[in-house]
Formats: C-alpha cells, structure tokens, sequence
C-alpha cells in the first residue's frame, strides 16, 4: 500500500481519492474550499490537510486534479506546495521516488514544465489527464491518458488503475495531455454532428422519437448521440460537462494546434458556438446546449 496525496476534490477528484482510500492506500486530501476536504475526510478512512504541502509530506505519489494550468501552479510551487513536500520525500535515501502524478486538463508546455521541475528534484512526473466525466470517476471507469518516463509510469499504474478502466503511457512528457487533446476534438466533433443532425431533423418536421430510435442502431451512433440525445431534443442541460469547461479545453486545442502548425477546423467552429452559448448565460449547461444555437439560427 501506498502512502497518496490527493489535491483537488471537486467532481472528478472527490470520488478518485474515495477508490484510493477504498483500496487500503492512506490518502491525505487537500482541496481549497476546507470544508470539502473535511466532509471527504468524514467519508472515507483518510486525513483532510491544510496546505498541498502538509498534504504531500511523505507521500509516495501526490496526485493533482484542479482547474488550469495556473491552479496546477498554485498547488505544486512553493514552500505551501506539493513539491517542496515530494522532494523531501525523494532527498531522505531511504530509496523511495516520490512521484507526481497530474490528472487535470491542462497544457502540454505545463506538463513539460513541471516534467522538468519535478526531475530538477530527483521527483517522478506523469501528466495523466483523465475522460470519463463525473460517473467515470464514481464507478471507477476513467480513461487515464499518460505521458511521462516509463519506469516512473509503472510505479503509479498500479494505483491508478483503482479508479481506470484503461491507462495508457503515450509517450514521454507532454504526451498525455495532447492525447486528452485529441480527445476533445473528438467529443467536439461528436458534440456538433450531435447538435445539427438533430436540428435538421426537427427543422424537417420528422417525429425525432422514432428518428432517434433509427440512427442509434447504427453506424451515425456516438457516446454523445447515445447519452444526450434524448435531453438535447427535451432542451434539458441541467447537468454533465458545463459550456466553460468545454470551450476551455478547446482553448488548450487550438493554442497547441497553433504550435504545431496543425489544421483544426471543426474544434474552432464548435468553440464558436460555445461562446455564443456563454454570451448567452449557458455557461454552466452541459456542452451539448449548441443545439440552442442552431434553433436560434431557424428562429430568426
């Protein structure tokens, strides 16, 4: 059993350092509104920390899970941070690694950048952005997507695996996070193929009921189509991956897609029609409030 750290309890972390904690592993928790750490803590067998550093203190692996990459920063550098905790950790000699491990959606300049200040420290670093929304992380069936040095990566895997269905060492630093990027891309064409086939149908006058029940049964069928398609036709949006989210995954998208020189078309018109949803106050609705979008189109 390992001694964990987790940072960050918000939807996703909460119920991952649950599983942590489930498995036997002694989980120390820290999160920035206090009282969730203590309310997590009244749940589960594990302490509730003051600081990401007194949260870190002799931790095997710190795992992170907050916002963007500047929440990263915050929790992670100096003297209250992670990683002042970790390398303690790993300048003892008593021949332990300490390891960090970075589960939030974040940039891959970020991942590298902490790549290198983690091994500046003698600290192990996976970036290992996560899919799977909330239900994923209670049921214990993310995708973990990872990047990072493989002997550092099969010392974490195992603990990982607790709340994965799947996790996957892509390649050396930065790595997991394109992969997550090439993840929303993919939700995003999903999300608008979504959005407008199911306008067209309704702008057609077809019984969407019947519709819905075809085109699911087939090869147009998507996880999207599948788990939302019913509340996007019933303009229900009350809950799932909120606008702000989405449009500030597909902000990482384009600003790396920038950097590599790639094309990335579709990524760029659904993040339009997420801002219009924000300008809109849809801020907090599932994605997959475009729809709205193509309806104001044929109502105007």
């Amino acid at each position: 059993m390992a001694t964990c750290a987790f940072i960050g309890l918000g939807n996703m972390g909460y119920p991952m350092a649950g599983h942590l904690a489930a498995a036997g592993h002694t989980v120390r928790v820290y999160n920035r509104t206090a009282a969730t750490a203590e309310r997590w803590a009244g749940e589960h067998e594990g302490t509730a920390c003051a600081t990401p550093r007194e949260a870190a203190e002799g931790a095997d692996v710190a795992f992170v899970c907050v916002g963007a990459d500047d929440d990263v920063r915050s929790v992670v550098y100096g003297d209250d941070g992670a990683l002042t905790a970790l390398a303690a950790t790993a300048a003892a000699g008593d021949g332990r690694r300490a390891t960090l491990v970075d589960h939030t959606t974040a940039s891959a300049a970020l991942a590298r950048e902490l790549h290198e200040a983690c091994a500046t420290v003698g600290v192990g670093f996976v970036d290992a952005p996560i899919s799977g929304g909330q239900a994923g992380a209670e049921s214990g069936q993310l995708s973990v997507m990872c990047g990072g040095d493989p002997g550092v990566f099969a010392a974490v895997e195992p603990i990982i695996d607790h709340y994965a269905k799947a996790t996957v060492l892509v390649g050396p630093a930065g790595s997991g996070q394109q992969t997550k990027m090439v993840n929303q891309i993919l939700c995003a064409g999903a999300i608008q193929g979504a959005a407008e086939a199911l306008a067209f149908g309704e702008q057609a006058g077809l019984d969407m009921g019947l519709v819905f029940q075809a085109v699911t049964q087939g090869a147009a069928n998507s996880w999207y189509l599948s788990n939302r398609g019913e509340t996007m036709l019933a303009d229900e949006f009350d809950f799932g991956f909120a606008v702000d989210w989405m449009a500030k995954d597909l902000g990482l998208v384009k600003a790396e897609a920038d950097a590599i020189g790639a094309a990335t078309p579709l990524t760029e018109l659904t993040a339009d029609y997420l801002d219009e949803s924000k300008d809109d106050g849809d801020n907090r609705m599932d994605a997959t409030v475009i729809i709205r979008r193509y309806r104001a189109r044929r109502e105007s």
